[in-house]
């Protein structure tokens, strides 16, 4: 095992070809933790090109299970949201008899994250606007939870990433004030560069804030046997409590 991989090696397969999310996973992971990355090409971010790109996932997952990968992390949540819940859960299943190797999407990982996090009421905000946001709405709906809402904000699909992590932080605290509150705030996509606003937000809100590269991090460092802390960027990472067994 190559020395830089001496605690695990992870596999990601991400959406799009946007950068900034896997720094911001190799920055969040601890030392001795390898991550090998391959991405898919999606440019539009809507519900036809999101079903027709699982065929590129699977070539990616199998590509990394033969560079004997740990766990394998086919990132984005609305490719596998727009399956539904039990066609996710079968995909996966699949794919994990196929390869061999444990597989956890953006979806089951955040879900697995809120239950850590003891949530049963969330405020979704994302980056989509439309109809979509009602896709993902029923995925957690489905998953058990009571969505007070899931809003997108205003920006083209492509320039998720310019976003201020101000604006990001005060469109949150207007649907957090509208809608009275909830037991956690969910930030779906991985596109916006918004780590900085995490702590800010749990300290002056007083919930935790569940985004998606704390979340994959958490559940990272938690499958390979880890745990180690990592302070300012929410409460996930400040505690690492343990994977829910159900």
């Amino acid at each position: 095992m190559a020395f830089t991989n001496w605690r695990g090696l992870v596999g990601c397969v991400h959406p799009t070809l946007r950068p900034g999310s896997t720094e911001e996973v190799v920055k969040l992971l601890p030392e001795g933790v390898g991550v090998l990355s391959l991405y898919n090409d999606i440019k539009r971010g809507d519900k036809t090109e999101f079903e027709a790109v699982m065929k590129g996932y699977e070539k990616h997952i199998a590509l990394l299970a033969e560079q004997k990968c740990d766990i394998i992390h086919p990132s984005g949540a609305p490719p596998f949201m727009v399956q539904g819940l039990a066609k996710e859960a079968d995909l996966v299943k699949k794919w994990e008899d196929m390869f061999q190797v444990p597989i956890f999407t953006s979806g089951q990982n955040q879900i697995t994250a809120l239950k850590a996090l003891g949530a049963k009421s969330i405020i979704g905000v994302t980056y989509f606007p439309g109809d979509i946001n009602d896709v993902f709405s029923q995925y957690f709906t489905d998953a058990g939870f009571n969505v007070k809402c899931m809003v997108g904000m205003d920006v083209p699909f492509n320039r998720a990433q310019e976003l201020p992590g101000e604006q990001v932080y005060a469109f949150i605290k207007k649907l957090y004030r509208q809608f009275g509150g909830a037991d956690a705030i969910y930030m779906l996509g991985s596109g916006w560069r918004t780590l900085h606003i995490i702590h800010m937000l749990e300290q002056d809100l007083e919930i935790p804030v569940l985004h998606p590269q704390t979340a994959r991090v958490w559940e990272m460092q938690r499958r390979l046997l880890i745990r180690e802390k990592k302070q300012g960027y929410g409460v996930l990472l400040e505690t690492m409590p343990p994977l829910p067994t159900h």
